[in-house]
């Protein structure tokens, strides 16, 4: 039904409150990227309006440390921007501070907590291979 698809990784052995603040915080990104992915309002049969949601879902799968790493590389290789969020952001309470902290890592020091994608589907699945479904 899509060409592309959305897929949100997550670190394995954070808390359930971490995988839900990351995973939020990076389908927002995801979707801020590309106004197009909005649908329309909700209503209820009782005439209350609700905000849109994404016309597509989003998958969120899991991956050890190692493997999130992996993940990160290959879509810096293959030019795939993304969302990505970096363990020493959940010290952090703000916007302003999470960019600070975010500026002193480099791919290859970065502890990657979480990292969405959106893109075609065959890439976005070459790039998350070794990431599952969470148990």
């Amino acid at each position: 039904m899509f060409d592309t698809k959305i897929t949100i990784v997550v670190r394995d052995d954070l808390a359930t409150w971490q995988k839900l603040n990351v995973s939020s915080f990076l389908a927002s990104g995801v979707v801020a990227q590309s106004p197009g992915l909005i649908g329309d309002p909700y209503m209820d049969r009782a005439g209350h309006h609700y905000h849109p949601l994404p016309i597509q879902p989003m998958i969120v799968l899991t991956a050890d440390q190692a493997t999130l790493s992996a993940i990160h590389r290959r879509s810096l290789e293959r030019e795939v921007k993304s969302c990505l969020y970096i363990e020493e952001m959940f010290s952090t309470g703000y916007d302003q501070a999470n960019r600070a902290v975010f500026a002193r890592f480099a791919p290859d020091d970065a502890r990657v907590v979480g990292i969405a994608l959106h893109a075609e589907k065959k890439l976005v699945d070459k790039i998350t291979k070794g990431a599952r479904m969470h148990p």
